[in-house]
């Protein structure tokens, strides 16, 4: 790759971390790890009820297959529980890339 090509790419991803910072960072105050407990929580919490749900189905399942109403109830907390990982995530990277201003901990 020729270094123009690679300037480039350097400018890019530092303007990328420059404008998502300027339009993240308003709408989400500084974050400590105390605050973010709460979404750690919630992600925390729906896959523990995933999961059970699971060992529940498998420990009371007298055949072979679920009902439809059991994939349903599955298939929801499962909706669930991925949708509030991909948030953490999304959470993660941004505070990785800097979009978003971290206090240190307190502790």
């Amino acid at each position: 790759m020729n270094q123009d090509i690679n300037r480039l790419l350097m400018e890019l991803e530092r303007s990328m971390r420059a404008v998502n910072h300027e339009v993240i960072n308003p709408q989400i105050r500084e974050l400590t790890i105390d605050e973010m407990r709460p979404v750690l929580c919630l992600v925390a919490n729906a896959r523990a009820r995933y999961l059970k749900a699971l060992f529940d189905l498998g420990s009371s399942q007298d055949t072979e297959r679920p009902t439809e109403a059991q994939f349903t109830e599955l298939h929801q907390l499962r909706t669930e529980f991925e949708e509030l990982v991909s948030g953490a995530k999304a959470l993660e990277t941004a505070i990785q890339r800097g979009y978003l201003d971290v206090l240190p901990s307190k502790r």
